[in-house]
């Protein structure tokens, strides 16, 4: 996927890119950055616009989704610190008018040219949790005890880890031009199956992404374990 982005920049370096955090995109950034150091890709005049922050976060907090952002990727290549955007971690009666300022970020910037996506263990894509609208937009969500459980490591225990967060919707990232979705090891096998397998429904909210016009998914054999059963 690193090669297909490298060969995107080369042709349109404007790129609109959508962003995810976690464990599973980290070898892809790696290799950005490697193919950045070997001046082979540049992101100089690109834009990104991740999924989703953490709510009620102080400014600057290293768990934040920018920090992470910013130690994976942001500061080993050339995308400007000015186009790179996430959801401010704001206080919950500011969540509506950060939502509304996000999608207006997306709509100006012509809106999301190629998205990269991971896919949590209850199917959620983004922070948008099993349940939430196929026409969502860019909004406050209630996290699920998977998603807080799947966190707890970084927050020290999950008492610690953020019970809110802001989103961008479902009905926002499928009208991305292109989608990659990438999941690795054998704890996804099952979502991907329901995910890749299933009617698309709401209760798995990857499963929204089969009617893309351009959607793709990258597996390893232990994540598509199932998918011949």
């Amino acid at each position: 996927m690193a090669d297909e982005l490298r060969v995107r920049l080369a042709g349109y370096p404007s790129l609109v890119l959508g962003l995810p955090t976690g464990n599973t995109p980290v070898p892809f950034y790696q290799e950005l950055i490697r193919l950045h150091r070997a001046s082979l890709l540049s992101l100089a005049q690109a834009t990104s616009f991740n999924l989703d922050e953490y709510l009620g976060l102080a400014p600057g907090d290293p768990r934040s989704f920018r920090a992470w952002m910013q130690a994976q990727l942001f500061s080993q290549v050339d995308l400007p610190a000015n186009r790179t955007h996430l959801p401010d971690p704001v206080e919950p009666a500011a969540a509506a008018e950060e939502s509304r300022r996000y999608e207006l970020l997306i709509r100006e910037a012509g809106g999301v040219d190629w998205m990269l996506l991971g896919i949590g263990r209850n199917g959620h894509i983004g922070f948008n949790e099993p349940g939430s609208p196929r026409t969502s937009r860019t909004r406050l969500v209630e996290l699920e005890a998977k998603t807080i459980a799947d966190a707890a490591k970084t927050f020290g225990g999950e008492q610690h880890v953020p019970r809110r967060a802001i989103t961008m919707g479902i009905g926002t990232i499928l009208e991305a031009r292109a989608i990659r979705v990438m999941a690795f090891g054998s704890a996804k096998a099952e979502i991907v199956q329901r995910a890749l397998t299933g009617e698309p429904t709401e209760l798995v909210p990857a499963s929204l992404l089969a009617g893309h016009a351009d959607v793709r998914f990258l597996l390893d054999t232990e994540s598509a374990r199932l998918l011949s059963q």
